[in-house]
């Protein structure tokens, strides 16, 4: 599988919602520095993990709507829009935000990443 395809994996399997699925994903020594409305969040394996659980609480579903991924050498950039269903009326999707993020791969994993997000 190519690392395109690997990150294309992640994104549509229900990773950012379920730590046991994003363990599958993410080298040991991951990080993510996130630049987000709250200003830059940093992130490592465990941060990431918890925010997948915190998600799960919150949201029943989760899809991710892919515009552009283009790859090089180990690197992977995705732009995407994050689209959620939440506990309380599952029938309506709504826009969390949109994303644009290049990610690193290592040992066939999720090794660094640089996150920009904004909401609609």
């Amino acid at each position: 599988m190519s690392i395109k395809e690997f990150v294309q994996k992640f994104y549509k399997s229900d990773a950012l919602i379920d730590s046991e699925i994003m363990k599958t994903y993410l080298h040991p020594d991951v990080k993510l520095d996130w630049n987000s409305t709250k200003g830059l969040i940093e992130m490592d394996h465990n941060s990431m993990l918890d925010m997948a659980n915190e998600l799960s609480r919150a949201y029943v579903r989760s899809k991710v709507r892919i515009s552009h991924i283009l790859a090089e050498d180990d690197l992977v950039s995705v732009r995407y829009s994050h689209f959620v269903k939440t506990i309380e009326n599952p029938r309506e999707e709504m826009l969390l935000a949109h994303f644009a993020i290049i990610w690193q791969i290592k040992d066939d994993k999720l090794y660094r990443g640089y996150q920009m997000s904004q909401f609609s």
